[in-house]
C-alpha cells in the first residue's frame, strides 16, 4: 500500500523559500490551535508535492518561544503532509562540526519550559514513543541530498534545544557539551519534533552550524560578519538539499517502516465514554485516523 508523497519542509533562519515549486501559490490555513507562522507556500517539485513554512514567518517576525508550533504541526497535516524536513541554524559543542557544517540530528534534549508541548492533554491523554525522535528513512534522504550537493555533512547528534531567546551561559555551554554530551544547540526543534510525532509524521532534522557556542576560547573573536556569511552559505546549501529531496524520496512512498506513520496506534489512554468532545474536535487532522 502506498499514498502520495508531499514534502513539508520547515525553514529557520536564512532559509524563507523554496526556488522552482511550479503552481507555486502561498495559501492560508486555519487551524483549531490558532494560525501557524504564516501562509505556507505550496507546489510540485521533479512531480512531487511540496509545502513550505517558514518557522518564524517571512521577515523573521516570531521568537522561538512564540512560534505557533502546534499550529504549524497541524496546518502541514491538514495539508497532506507525509514527510517534515525541519532545517535550522544552530551553534556547535565540537571542534569537528564546523560553521558551515549540517548536521542531521537524531536526538534532541529538551531544555524548552515555556511552550506547549502536546496536542493531548485532559480529556485525551496520549503517550507516544521518542525514544527515537528522528525518522531514519527521512535522514537518509537528508544525507544523500547534502553529499550530492557538496555540503559537508554529520550523520547522528544530539541537539540541546534551549529556551532562549538569550544564547548560552559561558557555565551552561560547558555543562552541555562536557557533562551533557550534546552535539549542538538550536532553539526551535523542541516541541516541533515531539509535535510531528504525534501527529504520525515522520521527522528529520538538519542543522546548519553557524558558529561555536560559548564554550570555545575563540567564540568571542567571532563577528557578526563571519556569522552573517556563514548563514547566508548555509541558506543557499539547504535550499541545494532541499532542491535533491524530491528525487530521493519519489512521488509515492509505503507505510514508514519505522513507525512514524501509526505512532498513535496504542498511544491513547483514555476511555472513549471519557473523552472530551471539544478536544476531540481539535484532534480531527492530527488524530482523525485512531479517533474516527
Amino acid at each position: 500500500m502506498t499514498k502520495p508523497t508531499m514534502i513539508a519542509v520547515i525553514g529557520g533562519s536564512g532559509l524563507y523559500e523554496i526556488d522552482g515549486l511550479l503552481n507555486a501559490q502561498w495559501v492560508t490555513v486555519e487551524t483549531p490551535w490558532g494560525a501557524p507562522s504564516d501562509q505556507i507556500l505550496t507546489g510540485d517539485l521533479d512531480g512531487v508535492k511540496m509545502t513550505f513554512l517558514p518557522r518564524h514567518g517571512r521577515g523573521h517576525v516570531h521568537a522561538p518561544t512564540d512560534v505557533p508550533y502546534r499550529a504549524n504541526i497541524d496546518a502541514l497535516k491538514r495539508l497532506g503532509a507525509t514527510d517534515v524536513i525541519s532545517v535550522s541554524a544552530c551553534g556547535s559543542f565540537r571542534e569537528d562540526l564546523a560553521p558551515g557544517d549540517f548536521v542531521v540530528v537524531d536526538q534532541f534534549i529538551d531544555r524548552t519550559f515555556a511552550r506547549d508541548k502536546s496536542f493531548f492533554g485532559s480529556g485525551c491523554v496520549a503517550h507516544v514513543s521518542l525514544a527515537h525522535p528522528t525518522c531514519p528513512r527521512l535522514g537518509d534522504a537528508c544525507e544523500a541530498a547534502a553529499r550530492a550537493a557538496g555540503i559537508t555533512v554529520h550523520r547522528g547528534g544530539t541537539y540541546l534545544a534551549m529556551e532562549g531567546p538569550q544564547f548560552s551561559t559561558l557555565a551552561e555551554s560547558r555543562l552541555y557539551r562536557e557533562q551533557w554530551g550534546a552535539d549542538v544547540i538550536g532553539m526551535t526543534n523542541m516541541p516541533e519534533a515531539k509535535l510531528a510525532r504525534e501527529a504520525e509524521l515522520c521527522y528529520a532534522s538538519v542543522a546548519m552550524v553557524t558558529d561555536f557556542d560559548s564554550w570555545h576560547p575563540d567564540h568571542g573573536a567571532v563577528d557578526i560578519t563571519a556569522i552573517i556569511a556563514t548563514l547566508q552559505g548555509n541558506s543557499s546549501n539547504g535550499a541545494e538539499l532541499v532542491r535533491r529531496l524530491p528525487a530521493l524520496l519519489g512521488p509515492e512512498r509505503a507505510l514508514c517502516p519505522h513507525g512514524c506513520d501509526t505512532a498513535l496506534q496504542y498511544a491513547i489512554m483514555t476511555a472513549p465514554e471519557k473523552r472530551d468532545p471539544v478536544l476531540l474536535a481539535k484532534l480531527d487532522a492530527v488524530a482523525g485516523r485512531v479517533l474516527s
